[in-house]
């Protein structure tokens, strides 16, 4: 999936005012109109306006875009990172089009974060409820385990009074409960938009993200983890200290255990109601030949072992 600039396409300036992207869109809309223009291209180009327009005159849209677009140019192969979106707050209504209208790109940064919210909208008259607000926080692992209370900086995009996006930011104490699963929203009740009138403010969600862990993948409850064994382990069996996100526990491996069996922990997993459980991924390392000893070593088990790691290939 290729990177797209979306100012590039509306030919403003990253630091252009709303007005001017406006102004830019109406110009390029009739210019690339299918029913009237005669450029070879009218269609395609008519359909990446749109969508850069989607963007660009949504302050909270454009500003999400800008914390990746500067490190990006037009056409350069794209992923969004793993913490894309962490830290920045959206009210709960985009206000756009079905983001599926649009190319995979546009799909990949705001088909999820940006649909619209299933929480309350402003009603008629003097009173109303404030807008719910969202946001993605990123936690460790381990806080799902234990519990924690962590600060947080959220920032929010708003106009300035030239019509330029400006975000703010704000640090909020939130406590993470115990046994909170990726994905999961966390409710902080009146920490959204204010009501009008008499009318209660909205609601903050947090949603959940774990950071990586150089040893732990998740999958809902489960924690995976590759865990490093010696032939001789793995050969002759043992009982061998292994981490949890919890501390180290105790885990006997099998007498001929081989390469990728997973030894299940029951209940290791993150706590809940089931708890979910801790697999261990058996993976037989060799010890490296960094001596004349361990030279030796090897060409005895050559010598007195025979083995063909190839006989089942019939070579």
């Amino acid at each position: 999936m290729d990177f797209k600039d979306y100012y590039n396409i509306m030919g403003v300036e990253r630091d252009a005012s709303q007005d001017d992207i406006k102004r830019a869109y109406r110009k390029l809309a009739r210019k690339y109109h299918p029913d009237v223009s005669k450029e070879a291209d009218a269609e395609a180009r008519f359909k990446d306006l749109g969508e850069a327009y989607a963007v660009l005159k949504d302050p909270e849209k454009r500003a999400a875009y800008d914390q990746l677009g500067a490190e990006w140019k037009s056409g350069q192969e794209f992923r969004p990172p793993p913490d894309w979106g962490a830290g920045f707050e959206f009210s709960g209504a985009s206000g756009g089009a079905d983001a599926s209208a649009y190319s995979d790109f546009f799909d990949s940064l705001f088909g999820h974060d940006f649909q619209p919210a299933t929480g309350r909208r402003r009603q008629a008259g003097i009173h109303a409820h404030g807008e719910d607000h969202h946001a993605k926080v990123m936690i460790d692992l381990e806080d799902a385990y234990q519990g924690a209370s962590r600060s947080i900086s959220l920032r929010a995009p708003e106009l300035d009074s030239t019509g330029h996006v400006t975000t703010k930011q704000r640090t909020l104490n939130v406590k993470i409960p115990k046994g909170v699963k990726q994905g999961q929203r966390i409710r902080l009740s009146g920490q959204g938009s204010p009501g009008l009138g008499k009318g209660q403010s909205g609601d903050l969600y947090l949603e959940i993200e774990f950071n990586p862990h150089n040893f732990f993948r998740v999958e809902g409850r489960d924690v995976y983890l590759e865990l490093p064994v010696a032939p001789w382990e793995a050969a002759l069996g043992a009982t061998v200290k292994v981490p949890t996100p919890a501390g180290p526990v105790d885990l006997k491996i099998p007498a001929g255990t081989t390469r990728g069996r997973k030894l299940r922990l029951q209940k290791r997993g993150i706590p809940g109601q089931p708890p979910g459980d801790l697999f261990a991924e058996l993976a037989i390392t060799l010890p490296p030949v960094d001596s004349d000893a361990a030279r030796r070593l090897y060409k005895e088990m050559q010598r007195e072992l025979a083995y063909n790691p190839r006989s089942k290939l019939g070579v």
